[in-house]
């Protein structure tokens, strides 16, 4: 899933094919794994307190390192993109024109006919990056298992897409926004997956000062964990018919977090996800290998299984 997802992130930020199904054992591409590891080393310094992160020595010179080396690979992506025919553009029109999401920021102006800060690209180029293939490669991971673990889900699903003449057909799919979006299947099986197994399971957020929320409720001027996975577990959420489930709280189900520093990528991630699935089940069935209960990475910042293994089979009638 990482080689999938990452794959796909590349086209959809840099424009860059990062050549991961040229060949069965294709590698990863430099920029992917040295932001692994950046992950990674993240969790670890984080985890040892403030201090930690100074040493001049161990994880914390190899977390530089690395940070280098992403913004020199980063770079020269980006370098690659600035002569497009989309510069000057306004921004409505450069949205749907723009190559890759690196195009847009180098090239489009807004109404004044500025353009986005060039000085600001590269860092938020890493977080797109990052953030885009880390969470896709989890969630594909989680859906896969949820397909193999949870009976008739995987049937029921390919049911729906041969329905909508995704699967078990000879002709090519064209994918529009409105496509993935119109199985509701598909979206069940992807939000029951977000409420049982997100990857981000308890996202922070830090109070600048002392606060009380209604109900009496004090918290201090630090941070708060939100733990998403108990907040779906609860009853407030499960059971039910369809219209009590929808007239839950809104912020009973958040696997993208909420308010203004939410997931920005939620959109897309959706809608990635959906096409992703869809065009795997319609190509395959999917066993899995092994009954152990699934080990997770304590060293890394997403939840994400270590011990999933599976087996797929190619399906007939598939073009």
């Amino acid at each position: 899933m990482v080689k999938l997802a990452s794959q796909d992130i590349g086209k959809f930020s840099v424009g860059t094919d990062f050549e991961h199904f040229t060949h069965v054992d294709a590698p990863l591409h430099p920029t992917m794994t040295n932001i692994a590891n950046l992950l990674s080393l993240n969790k670890k310094i984080t985890a040892r307190g403030e201090w930690y992160r100074h040493l001049p020595f161990g994880d914390p010179a190899r977390l530089k390192n690395v940070q280098k080396t992403i913004y020199s690979l980063l770079q020269e992506q980006i370098d690659r993109v600035k002569d497009s025919s989309i510069a000057g553009m306004p921004m409505n029109e450069a949205a749907i024109n723009a190559s890759c999401v690196v195009d847009y920021l180098l090239n489009t102006v807004d109404e004044a006919g500025e353009k986005f800060p060039e000085g600001l690209i590269l860092a938020n180029m890493l977080i797109i990056t990052g953030a885009g293939f880390t969470a896709t490669s989890t969630l594909m991971s989680w859906l896969i298992y949820c397909l193999i673990n949870y009976e008739g889900t995987q049937d029921r699903l390919y049911e729906e897409l041969c329905e909508a003449g995704i699967a078990n057909t000879n002709e090519a799919v064209t994918w529009t926004p409105e496509l993935p979006h119109s199985l509701s299947y598909l979206d069940c099986v992807v939000k029951e997956t977000q409420r049982l197994h997100n990857a981000s399971f308890q996202p922070g957020r830090t109070t600048q000062a002392d606060v009380v929320l209604p109900g009496g409720y004090s918290l201090p001027a630090d941070s708060v964990i939100v733990p998403a996975l108990a907040i779906h577990s609860a009853s407030i959420l499960t059971g039910g018919t369809s219209d009590e489930v929808k007239s839950k709280h809104r912020y009973a189900y958040i696997p993208f977090a909420t308010g203004p520093r939410g997931c920005i990528g939620f959109s897309f991630a959706l809608l990635e996800v959906k096409i992703l699935l869809s065009e795997l089940v319609s190509r395959y069935e999917f066993f899995r290998e092994g009954l152990d209960a699934i080990e997770y990475d304590p060293e890394f910042q997403l939840i994400r299984p270590l011990n999933l293994y599976v087996r797929a089979k190619n399906r007939t009638g598939v073009a």
